[in-house]
């Protein structure tokens, strides 16, 4: 059973969800409160472990942003999954390279947001059109400038493909596949963007169309 803090400063959304978390019986709701603050000073004075999976508002009252929130969250060991109305496509890209999961909305049916919440939990990456809408619509997203070859890589890897895999595809060596690998985190890394994780990877590749979001390379 997967543990879950919810961050809203609507304590109706808050009732609502960990309502529907227990009926489901997959999700241990461990704290249900307003802000992140809340939630640190719950978990340090309760020496609790980081929870599996943070559901935060894109947006909450008490004037921190969704960056250093997500960052904060992110830092402490959490998987966070944003819950917004998610009509702000400058926040919700704020979020993502923040390092949150992805982006479920407050108007979906409860059962989409349980299951992002599995996904998220299991450690697999969260594909929804909310939040890759929000990168198509926002033209500042940060451009990592990957080289073709470095794109393919990165679209075979993404896409699921071992390593070794990659390169035997490639005709390269497994060195150099996996000098790539490396060289594409380190370019993600410097615009702000960073992909420490193979799911991270996907990601990534999902948000500059180099992968579908389906999760099947886009071409090549």
């Amino acid at each position: 059973m997967s543990t879950v803090a919810l961050i809203d400063d609507h304590e109706s959304v808050r009732l609502g969800l960990e309502a529907a978390c227990v009926r489901d019986g997959e999700q241990q709701i461990v704290f249900s409160g307003g802000t992140v603050k809340e939630y640190l000073a719950w978990r340090h004075g309760s020496e609790a472990p980081p929870v599996d999976v943070v559901v935060l508002d894109l947006t909450l009252g008490d004037g921190t942003t969704v960056t250093e929130n997500v960052a904060t969250l992110v830092a402490d060991g959490a998987s966070v999954v944003i819950h917004s109305v998610a009509d702000r496509p400058a926040s919700v890209r704020e979020a993502l390279v923040a390092g949150a999961a992805g982006v479920v909305s407050k108007s979906s049916a409860l059962d989409d947001v349980l299951d992002a919440i599995r996904t998220v939990a299991r450690g697999d990456a969260l594909n929804n059109v909310e939040w890759a809408s929000a990168v198509d619509g926002d033209r500042e997203f940060a451009d990592a400038q990957l080289s073709a070859r470095e794109r393919e890589v990165l679209r075979l890897y993404a896409a699921g493909l071992p390593l070794k895999a990659v390169a035997e595809r490639l005709g390269v060596a497994y060195s150099t596949a996996k000098e790539n690998i490396t060289r594409i985190r380190v370019k993600y890394v410097e615009v702000g963007r960073p992909a420490p994780t193979k799911v991270d990877l996907l990601r990534r590749a999902m948000e500059d169309g180099i992968v579908a979001p389906d999760g099947v390379p886009s071409g090549g």
